[in-house]
């Protein structure tokens, strides 16, 4: 065990990929591209539902999660027109709902 405080020494330079995870991107992937016939065949078998749960589980993998964003709005610098529009926005979503 090295003392706190003191670099790291040995190991992987930085930036050097883990030889594993690379072996098992590769492998997985043939695994995955030699069975894409029976893979969708397989999804297509599963109820809608179960669908929508695998694809979302697998859209983390190919689409990067959106952060959420905080929009500030200076109401008071809204004309009368604007604020009814925004008021009709919200409340026409919130009777959809």
């Amino acid at each position: 065990m090295k003392p706190k405080g003191l670099p790291k020494t040995g190991g992987r330079a930085p930036g050097t990929p883990n030889k594993v995870t690379t072996e098992m991107k590769t492998w997985l992937s043939g695994l995955l591209d030699k069975n894409r016939k029976q893979f969708e065949r397989d999804l297509k078998r599963l109820e809608p539902h179960q669908r929508v749960l695998l694809f979302e589980k697998l859209l983390s993998y190919s689409i990067p999660k959106m952060q959420a964003t905080t929009a500030q709005i200076d109401f008071g610098r809204l004309s009368d027109e604007q604020l009814e529009i925004i008021i009709n926005e919200l409340t026409k979503n919130l009777e959809n709902e």
